[in-house]
């Protein structure tokens, strides 16, 4: 068994396919074949069920899964380590991102004085709604994470505050209240964002004992904003993560009582990061967010 064996496997998985694995890897199909096919006969086990042009993980392809990451995560580590003490000149880091907030405003900033200071870690950034960011630390799909705090299974360390407002249309009757409050939404038809802070979000109406009225479910930002530009729509969403400039369709208003959200990382052990994922945070702790 071989540590690119597990890299190929744990690849065939995410991607669910051969061919994409073999694409991503910049190798042939027949290579990628090969390397599951030896591990599939070191193991004694069939990792993957074979559907024409797709592959799912079996059942004990999926146990194994978790395992592989982890070792791979751990050599990277070792790695990273080695290459610290060489001024960390090579390595990987691997970062969770999610919505506007984290993708658009924090993560260039802090990418741009890691690049500076590291110029030889390869940066791979994964995009998704918070709780796949979630999901890939758990998975150890990710080194770190930008997530909405606090997240207590991990180690985290905040970064960025702001604060959650009401999302009207420009015309209206909510619209010239300096304060809104999250009953005063339920009126309406209500659009919910997947891209980022959905938890907080759903968890508000439930602490306040209020249903909104979900008539629209939007993967992306820019698409609730045009639900609730058009009229069709009201919804809450984190102030960082809106446009900067005025946009005439639709305003802002601040939630009456306020609802801060804190920003911040997450990692599944501190102890067990690389050392790139150490400079990162370190960087991001440093920068006035």
């Amino acid at each position: 068994m071989t540590l690119t064996q597990l890299e190929i496997f744990s690849l065939v998985a995410e991607l669910q396919g051969f061919t994409s694995a073999a694409h991503r890897l910049g190798i042939s199909q027949s290579a990628v074949s090969h390397a599951i096919k030896g591990l599939e006969q070191e193991l004694g086990v069939a990792l993957f069920r074979r559907h024409q042009a797709q592959v799912e993980l079996s059942d004990i392809g999926a146990q194994l899964l978790g395992r592989a990451r982890a070792m791979l995560g751990l050599a990277n580590t070792l790695q990273q380590e080695a290459a610290d003490a060489r001024g960390m000149k090579r390595g990987t880091l691997r970062i969770g991102s999610f919505g506007p907030t984290s993708s658009t405003y924090l993560l260039p900033k802090i990418l741009n004085r890691f690049r500076v200071a590291y110029p030889g870690i390869e940066v791979h950034v994964d995009e998704g709604p918070d709780r796949q960011v979630i999901q890939w630390l758990d998975e150890r799909r990710v080194d770190i994470g930008f997530v909405v705090l606090d997240q207590e299974r991990f180690d985290t360390f905040p970064l960025f505050e702001d604060q959650m407002v009401a999302l009207l249309p420009a015309g209206h009757t909510l619209a010239g209240r300096e304060h809104v409050s999250l009953k005063d939404l339920c009126n309406d038809p209500f659009a919910l964002t997947e891209a980022g802070s959905t938890e907080l979000v759903v968890r508000l109406f439930n602490e306040a004992r209020l249903t909104p009225n979900v008539r629209y479910r939007c993967s992306q930002l820019l698409s609730t904003l045009e639900t609730v530009s058009r009229g069709d729509a009201v919804s809450v969403v984190a102030q960082a993560s809106l446009p900067a400039g005025h946009d005439p369709r639709y305003v802002q208003r601040v939630l009456s009582p306020r609802v801060p959200r804190q920003v911040g990382l997450a990692v599944l052990d501190r102890r067990q990061s690389s050392p790139a994922t150490l400079a990162f945070i370190r960087i991001a702790q440093g920068l006035a967010l």
